[in-house]
């Protein structure tokens, strides 16, 4: 999740971030930048955006496919597909 995260950052710069030493992992402690131009988030922008990440992960999961929503509001209504779809948010709250 974290290379995910940091695709957000500095978006108009191919490949600006790499790692200091391959054997010590993806961490962010790990971190270096590989184009000078480039800005360095810090840990906690780079966690922010995990959690963001991981709330729209699983929501995406939670949700019915599009085929079972179409078929709820064609069977119940758009009131049925709106109480469930309000569901999958409550389960998963935006941090």
């Amino acid at each position: 999740m974290l290379q995910e995260a940091l695709a957000h950052f500095n978006k108009d710069k191919h490949q600006w971030y790499g790692w200091i030493n391959l054997e010590d992992g993806e961490v962010y402690s790990n971190l270096k930048l590989n184009d000078e131009t480039a800005v360095m988030p810090t840990e906690e922008e780079v966690n922010t955006k995990i959690a963001e990440l991981q709330v729209i992960q699983a929501r995406q999961m939670a949700y019915p496919s599009i085929a079972d929503q179409l078929d709820e509001i064609f069977h119940n209504g758009i009131d049925s597909w709106k109480a469930i779809i309000q569901q999958v948010k409550d389960d998963n709250p935006k941090p």
